[in-house]
């Protein structure tokens, strides 16, 4: 969808130094090249760009004074929060400062953008705010509850289902006219991926000769370039019901509602994995042959990770290979976007495997250049 406006006003970017946010900074430049955009993050010094629409702002978003300070400063038309904590470790300290981040961290940007006049707020949700404890997500869609606490075995997706769900009772409130929506994309992948791409292509050294449960498990991958279409699709929704002061029918809202993003193309898990590690030049012939592949049964892998992780867990360490990561590669796990295309009028730019192609040549290109300027 081509975008109606040349501008999303001074737009606010929560996190825009990370994966998700460089790219929605970098796509607003192309797109609304009016705006002007605040990032703000933690660290500043990494996906930096020379831009003088841009500004640069390290901040602490679970210090609410200075966040207010800031916001009452920048004075702000538009805030997208792509910030997130995700625990490398499962323990009481990891929870409570995941918790301080991704839910206290979320209520004070609602807060403060509250008190200072926001017009619309986008928050980055998960997927995996709806699969808990089972092994079957099949076209899941919004209707599907959020599940928190004892319901959602993943305690960060249990911090994303809280910050979502204050994301949403926050619009319209009696205090503003702050109008909230959230986006739950799936397995982002794509360019500047310092996350799921980087450890797939780190995998290299196992040969690519093994495969978690039958390989028929189907599961939504998202090209980040698309995640940063729908979140400014979203953005520009927001900001036009918010100029026509009006309430949509429910058929069209946006504000007020959740958002299931992804390529809208299900893919075997493995498959999908392979095709990586072909591009990537592993092995050098491009080729498979499966007959070689050592199939590992899902309890099979339970049993190792269960194994890894109380062995881990006596040396003080997080295991890498765990449960979850078994269960991750081997459930089926994909989403409904009807939704989306509807209401966001949102289509994927890129296709899964032209995504993977771009994902795969930016970060050859970018180790090409960190080993020359080593």
């Amino acid at each position: 969808m081509a975008p109606n406006n040349k501008t999303l006003g001074h737009v606010a970017i929560i996190g825009g130094c990370g994966f998700v946010g460089f790219n929605i900074v970098n796509l607003i430049l192309e797109r609304y090249p009016e705006s002007k955009i605040a990032v703000l993050d933690v660290r500043t010094d990494v996906n930096r760009l020379d831009n003088s629409s841009v500004s640069y702002n390290q901040c602490d978003i679970t210090d609410f004074s200075a966040l207010k300070e800031l916001f009452g400063k920048l004075k702000l038309d538009t805030v997208i929060h792509t910030a997130a904590l995700i625990p490398m470790a499962d323990s009481a300290n990891s929870r409570k400062i995941s918790y301080k981040v991704n839910v206290d961290g979320t209520k004070n940007l609602l807060a403060v953008s509250q008190e200072t006049g926001v017009k619309a707020f986008v928050f980055t949700s998960s997927s995996s705010v709806v699969v808990g404890d089972v092994w079957e997500v099949i076209n899941a869609d919004e209707s599907w509850p959020v599940l928190v606490g004892k319901d959602q075995p993943e305690y960060y997706s249990t911090t994303k289902a809280m910050a979502e769900i204050a994301v949403l009772e926050a619009n319209r409130s009696s205090s503003s006219s702050l109008l909230t929506c959230a986006l739950r994309p799936a397995g982002i992948f794509g360019d500047h991926d310092n996350t799921s791409l980087l450890r797939t292509l780190q995998i290299r050294g196992a040969k690519m000769c093994f495969q978690i449960g039958n390989g028929e498990n189907l599961f939504d991958f998202t090209y980040v370039k698309n995640v940063a279409h729908a979140h400014l699709l979203a953005a520009e929704a927001l900001l036009q019901t918010h100029t026509l002061g009006i309430t949509p029918l429910d058929s069209e809202r946006v504000d007020g509602e959740a958002f299931f993003i992804t390529n809208g193309e299900p893919v075997y898990f493995w498959d999908f994995i392979r095709r990586i590690w072909i591009l990537r030049g592993m092995p050098e012939d491009k080729t498979f042959d499966l007959s070689k592949v050592w199939v590992i049964s899902i309890t099979v892998g339970m049993f190792f990770a269960t194994l890894s992780e109380l062995i881990m867990g006596l040396l003080g360490r997080t295991a890498n290979f765990n449960r979850l990561s078994i269960k991750a590669s081997a459930m089926t796990r994909y989403f409904n976007i009807d939704k989306a295309r509807m209401r966001l009028k949102y289509e994927p730019l890129f296709g899964l495997d032209e995504g993977v192609q771009r994902g795969v040549r930016q970060m050859v290109s970018q180790e090409s250049t960190s080993e020359k300027k080593g």
